[in-house]
């Protein structure tokens, strides 16, 4: 018998005032939106944000979607990408970032932050705040991340870890939000049959897609795995490895998105140490303010010009008159 029992009584329409359903005039759900991304016959592209700033400024480069990084988001905190971070101050990052852009993000969630309850509970909390979907890898919490040299990468049961996608998908309100799971078979040395076997569970547990990640230097796993998957569910990859490899390729052998994962919070770091150290070497600003942004465009970012035009509309005109001195 299957170990997989769907539940569709649980799942209720969420409240039509609930930010789950935030989206512009007559545009989809940002949940819809992510949907047909994933199910688009169409590449689709995620960048990396990890704030909101970055969020506000990977929409206005023109992409439809966000990709808010484990990675990122540990790292512009300070922290390890080691579940170091709370779920909750993980919540808290996004939460800014879905009310900096009406573009769907999906977050990468590690593994759920525990068991089957731990990840059910988040996917509630995300929906609530707007975020389109989540990310959920086949590790053990607290994970290790994928790319670093010789550590183990332990993998979680597959009956275990399809029940906490079942257990996702069971409990989210609104039928649109996506779960992927993440298959680290490669990054674990598994190999092909292990990562096939893997990611039919969880597909069969109800997942919107699967991601599979390698990092090796070229698309082999890729395509191996694309060679046998026969299009059972949209598959995602993250190309921070084999970067090299034409974007063509991808279409090609039918993945349907890729997630820049890591590249805006790389490139800020970069900056920020350029300009700390020169600034500490010069005790200086001559050869700095150049090269960076005008205040004026931070404020561009922040909405101050929305905040102006609602003090006129709603604070009072008050009119200051001089004292006369006696």
């Amino acid at each position: 018998m299957s170990i997989f029992l769907r539940s569709s009584s649980l799942r209720q329409v969420a409240p039509t005032h609930s930010r789950l359903f935030a989206s512009t005039a007559g545009s989809p759900r940002r949940t819809s939106q992510l949907k047909a991304m994933l199910q688009s016959k169409d590449l689709s592209f995620l960048m990396e944000a990890h704030n909101g700033l970055s969020a506000k400024i990977v929409a206005e480069a023109g992409f439809k979607g966000v990709w808010a990084s484990g990675l990122s988001i540990s790292a512009q905190l300070g922290v390890r990408d080691s579940n170091e971070a709370s779920w909750t101050q993980v919540l808290d990052v996004v939460e800014f970032m879905a009310d900096a852009t009406s573009l769907p993000i999906l977050l990468d969630a590690d593994t759920g932050y525990g068991n089957f309850n731990n990840a059910r509970r988040l996917v509630r909390k995300l929906e609530q705040r707007g975020v389109a979907g989540c990310c959920i890898e086949d590790k053990l919490f607290p994970k290790t991340n994928s790319l670093l040299d010789d550590r183990a990468q332990p993998l979680a049961d597959i009956r275990e870890f399809a029940l906490k996608i079942q257990a996702c998908k069971d409990h989210q309100t609104d039928p649109d939000f996506c779960v992927v799971a993440r298959m680290e078979a490669f990054i674990a040395g598994w190999g092909l049959e292990q990562a096939l076997r893997r990611a039919e569970f969880c597909v069969t547990a109800g997942a919107d897609a699967i991601l599979v990640h390698s990092k090796r230097s070229d698309l082999a796993d890729i395509e191996a795995f694309m060679r046998h998957w026969n299009n059972k569910a949209p598959v995602v990859i993250v190309p921070t490895k084999y970067y090299k490899v034409p974007t063509e390729k991808f279409k090609h052998v039918g993945v349907s998105t890729v997630i820049w994962a890591n590249h805006n919070m790389r490139a800020a770091t970069r900056a920020m140490q350029e300009t700390s150290a020169k600034i500490f070497e010069q005790q200086s600003l001559i050869n700095v303010e150049n090269e960076v942004v005008p205040v004026k465009e931070v404020f561009r970012l922040q909405g101050d010009e929305e905040l102006k035009e609602a003090e006129e509309r709603y604070l009072p005109k008050v009119e200051i008159k001089e004292e006369k001195l006696v």
